[in-house]
């Protein structure tokens, strides 16, 4: 049997083993998904900072078209001139982390600084938000933790503030803290840890299910669990796990009384469902991103063993897992391999279920060597210098195996689509992959990406696949000659 890390998250190193999947009713042979080709979209990446140690997120500051600010996993949150590639430190959060390395030092994690956002009205309030990994600290808002049980760590979402928001010499204020949530994360990996402002105003926050193989380690759902599937997270809107929430960092009626739930959140006074809950059914959903010219949410959600998917997510969706991989049924199989298979309808499946609107096939073996390993979620291209992308979801994944095992075959995907989202109608869509002008790969693990004011997007990689070391780049998507 494989011991397999990287499809317990974003960031990993796999140990390959034979596998064998048996069940008595189904059996996963062959490829589910279509083989992402190489499509006819050619961009060219320029190197625009580098020195880094594993970037996983790049925004802007609204009202600040001269930098991209980037999360560092080991982190520090970085200012980035967007004419030079000059950075400064904006924040250094790297004292509140628990201890990176999850397998001793220099090992992979899914822990650290992995969520950033700018408040809307920032450039008159020089508000901003953060999500951090850190150490157990008191009793969290939020757990799915046993009695007598310890979490391995805690999801902290805070506030901050800059003095002087207009000017480029003024940073965050460590002092103008303010702890707004707190969340127990069971295991090190599947932690989600994206933050993002929606056209709204409110703040939405990915969380993942927690780590549990299969998620099959959850807390009974007050109906009861779904039958041979386990006390799943991802199918239990009573905890936050497995799911994308929506919050007013501005109010007040949150049980902490730090943040306020929006009236019209899809399960506001609904009984066995959290308050706080805009979406669930999620596995991983590492990276999500608003589309900047309509507001529609998009998530790269890391699958488990087969698929890898793409979803855009409304309010009060249930996206499947763990009754689901992708548009696939999912077996967890008891002690051997979760799989996924086809059958319509999928046995115990609840009504309602949503599909993604592209999936690929996965791999964590040399002999397969399909499409990825791990789905690094990005954005909607809305900028100018490349036309042909208007419109179009740009994503990618962490990497494909290789023999030395060094993950650094990262790929850059995109959706063949346009603006899949029209007239409340979500279209599904192929995947292709892009031809990189002057080279045959990217040559890095792939992190996340960023995108500025004007739209236009970035790459953010490292050559190690781990938070540690100086091998991070910030690379700038252009228009090919």
């Amino acid at each position: 049997m494989r011991t397999f890390l990287i499809k317990r998250g974003v960031i990993g190193i796999v140990i390959i083993g034979a596998l064998l999947i048996v069940s008595t009713a189904f059996a996963a042979t062959g490829l589910l998904a279509d083989v992402i080709l190489q499509g006819g979209q050619r961009i060219k990446l320029e190197p625009l900072a580098s020195g880094l140690t594993a970037p996983n997120f790049g925004t802007f500051a609204p009202g600040d078209y001269e930098r991209l600010f980037v999360s560092d996993q080991d982190g520090i949150l970085w200012a980035v001139d967007l004419d030079d590639g000059s950075k400064s430190v904006f924040a250094d959060l790297s004292g509140l982390l628990v201890p990176l390395g999850a397998f001793g030092p220099g090992s992979f994690d899914e822990r650290g600084f992995l969520g950033l956002a700018f408040h809307p009205d920032y450039a008159s309030n020089g508000l901003l938000y953060t999500l951090t990994s850190e150490p157990v600290d008191g009793e969290a808002d939020f757990s799915t933790m046993p009695p007598n049980t310890t979490a391995n760590h805690q999801a902290v979402i805070r506030e901050w503030q800059v003095p002087n928001p207009w000017n480029p010499g003024s940073v965050v204020d460590p002092t103008s803290v303010r702890e707004i949530m707190r969340i127990d994360e069971p295991q090190f990996n599947h932690n989600g840890g994206a933050i993002n402002f929606g056209h709204d105003g409110m703040l939405y926050i990915s969380l993942g299910d927690g780590g549990g193989a299969d998620d099959v380690d959850g807390q009974p759902f007050i109906g009861g669990p779904l039958v041979g599937h386990g006390n799943g997270n991802g199918q239990n809107p009573a905890n936050v796990l497995g799911s994308i929430l929506r919050i007013d960092p501005s109010g007040s009626n949150s049980a902490n009384g730090q943040y306020g739930i929006p009236a019209d959140n899809p399960f506001v006074d609904m009984q066995g469902y959290a308050a706080e809950t805009f979406a669930y059914g999620f596995r991983n959903p590492f990276r999500f991103s608003f589309d900047m010219a309509t507001g529609d949410l998009y998530t790269g959600d890391v699958g488990q063993n087969d698929l890898e998917e793409v979803d855009v997510v409304v309010a009060g969706g249930n996206y499947g897992w763990n009754v689901k991989e992708g548009s696939f049924c999912f077996d967890p199989n008891g002690p051997a391999p979760g799989f996924a298979f086809a059958q319509h309808p999928c046995p115990d499946e609840p009504t309602g279920l949503i599909d993604p609107v592209a999936e690929y096939n996965t791999s964590d073996s040399l002999t397969e060597n399909e499409d990825g390993r791990a789905v690094v979620g990005g954005f909607v291209y809305r900028g100018s210098s490349i036309p042909g992308l208007v419109g179009r979801y740009i994503f990618g994944d962490f990497s494909q195996f290789t023999e030395s095992g060094v993950n650094n075959e990262g790929r850059l995907f995109y959706l063949n689509k346009k603006n899949i989202v029209k007239d409340n109608r979500i279209k599904t869509s192929k995947i292709f992959e892009f031809t990189l002008y002057g080279q045959d790969e990217l040559g890095f693990s792939l992190l996340g990406f960023g995108q500025d004011a004007s739209g236009e997007l970035y790459v953010l990689a490292n050559e190690v696949g781990t938070p540690f070391g100086d091998t991070g780049v910030v690379l700038r998507i252009t228009r090919a000659p």
